[in-house]
């Protein structure tokens, strides 16, 4: 089930958040077995069949969870979490990259194992990381001992379940013991439903409409040479429809949160106003960040032994996160740019730190060089993790440093006689809507807004209240409009990791 589904918003939306409060108002533990009920329903609608996986995963979890709690034996205690790690590494190496490892060994031995026909489970990398988690908290006497009822509440929380934000039992199992978060708030339920209108315009406004012009781009990739337009629109249409497309769920996420009164952390917070690659990784999916930094960076060691020791540790964080993406080497090789990027940036900032600060007009000039710096990187980089092969991206990567050519639609090019010094026009721009001028100028003004908005609009966490309940109101119409007269109802890209 979609959050941007009509079944979802006119049915089970409703009924969830009536059942919940009614049930709240007499007693919270029915108040919570109704919520469990609903969120397992919602997962199942789906893919029921990967339903008693999820069961079994949760309770499995739980019980050797709780017996890494009760351990005082510390030896025992981290066997027991040895245990626990790899029978979620298990789980998920199986479901998520068994074809992935055997289609590699193949390569490499020249040997036929054949693939199996593994159907991927709905959110099983995000339920995974988030159970792991909390094993190495509760290992580190951090956990809270919660019951069997209240772990699953955490563990299977709609809102989160499928594309996260990957949340921490600190972040929200506390809430599910206090008799507020099942008493219905006025205030907290119209900041929700802010959240979730506005991350819903998000997806169904901006992400929709660039992923039109990504998917062909990147399809037209595939079959022949793309031009440096046709290359800049694809990539940029992609940067621009992943992050409207990621952030509008997780916006939703928080906002459907805060509608059954639990608050979740925030997982973005503009990351294309990051001035540098290290800060871009504080800003994008940073509930990820904090994972990759908490369960991988600093058990590896973090920056305890050295720079080298440390940017060897940044790439392996990197590379894991990667793979965590997707079981392909098109999410391997993005995890390692990203890795690169940060290696380099800690570099810079230490040759940057021996000299004298920039002062006067030269400060705005090496903010605006870093943040169009960054800016390109993550665009570049994001080429890899949209392709679906290595030999795609290249085709992409070609385009864009211009190997192809620089050429524009034909009718825009016989309107202004100027342009001919660009080149023989071929008129290869169909993916820009149909191929004309007026497709042309429609997609490069819908990126231009884009990347416009991204960088100087205000988040939804930072918009006053005042204009919170406007941008609801301008929103609502369109998002009606998108919702319930659209032909058809596209998922989150986040999905399919």
């Amino acid at each position: 089930m979609l959050f941007n589904s009509p079944i979802f918003l006119l049915a089970f939306l409703p009924v969830a958040l009536a059942g919940y409060y009614v049930l709240g108002r007499m007693n919270d533990l029915w108040a919570r077995i109704w919520l469990v009920l609903a969120s397992l329903f919602f997962y199942s609608w789906t893919v029921p069949q990967y339903l008693p996986l999820l069961l079994g995963s949760v309770f499995g979890n739980y019980y050797l969870s709780r017996a890494i709690e009760v351990q005082e034996d510390r030896r025992r205690a981290k066997l027991l979490l040895v245990v626990a790690i790899s029978f979620n590494l298990l789980l998920i190496g199986y479901f998520k990259y068994a074809n992935f490892f055997i289609d590699t060994t193949e390569r490499l031995s020249g040997l036929n194992f054949g693939l199996v026909h593994v159907v991927l489970p709905l959110a099983i990398s995000f339920f995974t990381f988030q159970q792991i988690a909390y094993q190495v908290n509760a290992y580190r006497g951090l956990s809270t001992n919660p019951s069997l009822l209240n772990y699953t509440c955490f563990v299977v929380f709609f809102p989160h379940l499928i594309a996260g934000p990957i949340v921490q039992h600190s972040d929200i199992l506390p809430q599910f013991r206090e008799r507020a978060t099942y008493l219905f708030n006025s205030d907290r339920f119209v900041l929700g439903l802010t959240f979730f209108f506005l991350g819903l315009a998000k997806k169904v406004i901006f992400a929709d409409e660039f992923g039109s012009y990504a998917d062909v781009g990147f399809l037209g990739a595939a079959k022949s040479h793309l031009s440096l337009y046709e290359a800049w629109g694809a990539s940029l249409a992609y940067t621009l429809q992943l992050y409207f497309d990621f952030s509008g769920y997780s916006d939703m996420a928080i906002g459907l949160g805060l509608l059954f009164g639990i608050i979740m952390p925030t997982n973005f917070n503009s990351p294309y106003k990051a001035r540098s690659i290290i800060d871009f990784w504080r800003r994008w999916h940073m509930t990820l960040s904090r994972f990759l930094r908490e369960f991988i960076y600093i058990p590896l060691g973090g920056n305890r032994d050295g720079e080298f020791r440390r940017h060897v540790n940044l790439m392996a964080t990197m590379l894991i996160g990667g793979l965590w993406h997707g079981a392909g080497w098109t999410f391997v090789i993005w995890g390692g740019l990203h890795g690169a990027m940060l290696v380099i940036n800690h570099g810079y900032r230490e040759i940057r730190g021996r000299l004298p600060a920039a002062r006067g007009f030269a400060a705005p000039l090496e903010s605006g060089a870093g943040w169009a710096l960054t800016f390109l990187c993550v665009v570049a980089a994001w080429v890899v993790f949209r392709a679906p092969t290595m030999d795609v991206a290249k085709q992409v990567y070609l385009g864009m440093l211009g190997a192809n050519g620089a050429f524009l639609p034909v009718d825009l090019i016989s309107r202004a006689q100027f342009l001919q010094v660009l080149g023989d026009p071929i008129g290869r721009l169909a993916y820009f809507a149909d191929g004309t001028s007026a497709g042309f100028i429609r997609m490069s003004f819908l990126i231009a807004i884009g990347v416009l908005t991204c960088f100087v609009a205000p988040n939804v966490a930072s918009m006053s209240q005042r204009f919170r309940w406007v941008m609801i109101v301008l929103t609502i119409g369109l998002v009606v409009q998108k919702v319930f007269f659209s032909e058809q109802i596209s998922p989150f890209l986040y999905f399919q990791f």
